[in-house]
C-alpha cells in the first residue's frame, strides 16, 4: 500500500489560488490531486521542470496570452509533504 503525499499551500499561494478564475482553480485542483497520488515529479504537465534540489514548477496552461504556473517544493521527503509556494502568471513567478 502506497501512502499518498500531503499537499499544503503557503499563505501566499493560498491567497493567489483564491484570485485565480474558476477555470484555472480547477486545473490547479487537478494538479494537486496528481501531486497527492504521484508525488512531486509531474513530467506529464506542460513545461514541467525541476528547479534546484527540492523545487518544481509547471504551466497550468499550454498556450495563451497569459501563462499561469504553479511552483511547489518538497518540504519533507520522509513523511511525504509538498508545499505549493506560488500560483499565478509566469511573469511574476519566483524563478
Amino acid at each position: 500500500m502506497s501512502i499518498d503525499w500531503t499537499v499544503l499551500y503557503s499563505r501566499k499561494a493560498a491567497k493567489q489560488r483564491g484570485q485565480l478564475s474558476e477555470r484555472w482553480r480547477k486545473v490547479l485542483v487537478a494538479l494537486v490531486a496528481e501531486l497527492k497520488r504521484g508525488g512531486p515529479v509531474r513530467g506529464n504537465w506542460p513545461n514541467y521542470s525541476k528547479l534546484g534540489a527540492i523545487c518544481h514548477h509547471c504551466h497550468l496552461n499550454k498556450k495563451g496570452k497569459t501563462t499561469y504556473v504553479a511552483v511547489w517544493e518538497v518540504t519533507d521527503r520522509e513523511i511525504k509533504i509538498i508545499e505549493v509556494t506560488y500560483v499565478g502568471t509566469r511573469e511574476k513567478a519566483p524563478y
